[in-house]
């Protein structure tokens, strides 16, 4: 049987952090900003951790 491949769109969007948990972008970034406020805008800069119930997904894709 072959080796599994890493999904690379994935590899170049999700980071692995220190303890093992994935850090991922915020969507909703890159157009209709002048709909969202200040407050808003500032939030989705900062990165967040991936749900936990996706985990588990998105660690199977990411073993290559």
């Amino acid at each position: 049987m072959p080796k599994m491949k890493t999904k690379r769109t994935l590899a170049k969007r999700v980071k692995r952090t220190g303890t093992g948990k994935l850090k991922r972008g915020h969507a909703y970034t890159s157009h209709f900003a002048a709909n969202k406020t200040h407050k808003q805008k500032v939030k989705l800069r900062k990165p967040t951790l991936v749900h936990k119930s996706d985990e588990k997904r998105i660690k199977h894709l990411l073993q290559g």
